[in-house]
């Protein structure tokens, strides 16, 4: 019987498989990276359950989170099925529904404006920031961003074989259409790099990073996720309607979308308090 190993071939024909699913970019680096992880585990060695279980309570031991863990068995279980290896897949870690997040974590709206202020000198960090948490868009919906659709006010977007239009805010459209007239850029893509690329996700952390100090707020709270997260929050906590929520993020999974809107920890134990029920 032949020994099951892993091997840069057939991690190689995962990747192709994963871009012919039409995964995003960044799910299929994800992926590549997750898998690339376990083989350097692996060390050559035949791929067996008990091998997937040890790499499992490694991770576990090495601190690692658990919806981190379960992110990272996701991507090996998801390789094990294309190899055919079903009898090696591991289950996740069970997880309790958090009810709050960690306050050090999650950005809050006068940290937002702290960050916006602090990017004023720079333009398109600027509006790219702004457009993100005005619009709850993934970094890499950007590039659907063009002078041709902002002058329209909506923008059509397809990501993960869904399609969907986002409408933009009357100022955040004038924004843009300013932005562009300044940049002199007529027609085409407005989030572009000096080399005329589209603004990714590593090059936008990267550039965010840097307002840390000047916005006064923690580097842990500073990605672009995060941006995303504040739109969605904000959003729910004036509409209170999930399902439309979970359509303006593109989201299949309404259970995804509950995520995004856990409360912090200091508004939880407000609506604690508001209770009454201490005496």
């Amino acid at each position: 019987m032949e020994q099951r190993r892993l091997s840069e071939y057939s991690v190689k024909k995962f990747q192709e498989y994963l871009v012919e699913e039409e995964k995003s970019n960044a799910t299929v680096e994800k992926y590549i990276r997750d898998i690339q992880a376990f083989m350097k585990f692996a060390d050559c060695g035949e791929v067996k359950k008990i091998l997937v279980m040890d790499y499992k309570q490694q991770l576990i031991a090495d601190g690692y989170a658990v919806r981190s863990v379960n992110s990272m068995l996701a991507s090996i279980n998801s390789y094990l099925t294309f190899m055919g290896w079903e009898d090696c897949k591991v289950k996740c870690l069970k997880m309790q529904h958090q009810i709050y997040t960690e306050e050090d974590k999650e950005l809050t709206k006068e940290e937002y404006l702290r960050l916006l202020k602090a990017a004023k000198d720079q333009p398109r960090l600027y509006l790219t920031i702004e457009t993100i948490c005005a619009t709850g868009i993934r970094v890499s919906e950007l590039q659907y961003f063009t002078v041709e659709r902002v002058r329209n006010g909506e923008i059509s977007v397809s990501c993960k074989g869904k399609n969907r239009k986002i409408l933009l805010p009357r100022n955040l459209r004038k924004h843009l259409l300013a932005y562009a007239g300044r940049q002199k850029i007529s027609t085409g893509r407005i989030f572009v790099t000096k080399s005329g690329k589209p603004v990714n996700r590593s090059n936008l952390w990267n550039q965010m990073k840097k307002l840390c100090s000047i916005a006064g707020v923690k580097p842990a709270k500073i990605f672009p996720h995060n941006l995303r997260k504040l739109f969605a929050r904000t959003f729910y906590g004036i509409e209170k309607d999930i399902a439309k929520l979970a359509d303006i993020l593109g989201h299949s999974n309404i259970n995804t979308t509950r995520i995004y809107i856990v409360s912090t920890g200091s508004e939880h134990r407000k609506k604690l308090e508001g209770l009454g029920l201490v005496v």
